[in-house]
C-alpha cells in the first residue's frame, strides 16, 4: 500500500519525501490542536480502570 502511494507522488525521491513530511506534520498539527483537545473532556484519564 505504501509503495503504491509512494509511486503516485510526483517528482524525484527528495520531493516525495518533502511532501510526505509536510503531510505528516499537518496531520500531527491537526491532531494536537483540534482532535485531542476535543476528545479530552470526553475521555478523562481518571476514568480508566486497568483491572
Amino acid at each position: 500500500m505504501y509503495a503504491g502511494l509512494w509511486r503516485l507522488l510526483p517528482g524525484p525521491w527528495w520531493v516525495r519525501l518533502l511532501i510526505v513530511l509536510i503531510v505528516v506534520s499537518a496531520v500531527l498539527y491537526a491532531l494536537f490542536y483540534y482532535v485531542f483537545p476535543w476528545v479530552s473532556p470526553i475521555i478523562s484519564p481518571g476514568e480508566i480502570d486497568l483491572e
